[in-house]
């Protein structure tokens, strides 16, 4: 059997860089740092990486591609399971590069890169948390609101729920600062944070999509 290539220093250095800055937060992990758990030169490391901005930046995109590919799949959610399970993949995500999520003020204050590009994010984010709303939501004939109505609470749900997305692990953390973003606590951390966006699905949709809604929150409830 052929062996498997050793992935280059370059892929080594983001593999490390972002398993530091996700488990230390990125302020506090220096290239030093970085290249003495790689036990490779400084020398090595700015070869391929001028900077730690550089390495940074190179993260942010690699998150960018992954986030952009699977907000394409918002168009592919029509009932409650499909949604669970978006908002699951979001979050899991999120949590592959939560150092973006844990140091996000900081970073935008001194990176023009991440300051450029993050909101289009955001603003993706609630496109895509649109389109599920209204998949699942369809106005029901005995809805009191008018469709101008029903577009602004739309609206404001969705924007509602890309804040919980991108705060729910500083939430996290500044509950469990020391354990909070650590592996082993993943699982939890991401089936809280579904939990509480699912919730705010709720009041917007059809009967049946509630009670089926209601159903999945009663399972997690009994099983925390």
């Amino acid at each position: 059997m052929a062996r498997k290539a050793p992935r280059r220093t370059a892929e080594r250095i983001l593999a490390t860089s972002l398993e530091l800055f996700n488990r230390f937060g990125e302020p506090n992990v220096s290239t030093s740092v970085i290249s003495g758990e790689l036990r490779i030169s400084p020398g090595n490391l700015y070869y391929h990486y001028p900077s730690k901005d550089e390495l940074v930046n190179r993260l942010f995109d690699l998150y960018e591609h992954a986030l952009t590919e699977l907000l394409q799949a918002s168009g592919d959610v029509h009932d409650v399971e499909d949604a669970w399970f978006f908002l699951h993949s979001l979050f899991e995500l999120i949590w592959q590069y939560r150092f973006l999520y844990r140091d996000l003020n900081h970073l935008l204050s001194r990176n023009r890169h991440l300051e450029t590009r993050f909101p289009a994010l955001l603003a993706h984010k609630k496109e895509a948390l649109r389109t599920v709303l209204d998949h699942l939501g369809e106005k029901n004939p005995e809805d009191a609101l008018t469709p101008a109505e029903t577009e602004l609470m739309r609206d404001a749900v969705a924007a509602s729920m890309v804040v919980l997305l991108t705060y729910w692990l500083s939430y996290e953390y500044v509950l469990q600062p020391r354990s909070a973003m650590e592996p082993e606590n993943a699982q939890d951390a991401l089936l809280r944070g579904a939990y509480h966006v699912m919730s705010a699905l709720l009041p917007y949709l059809r009967p049946e999509a509630r009670e089926h809604l209601l159903g999945l929150l009663r399972v997690y409830l009994s099983n925390p």
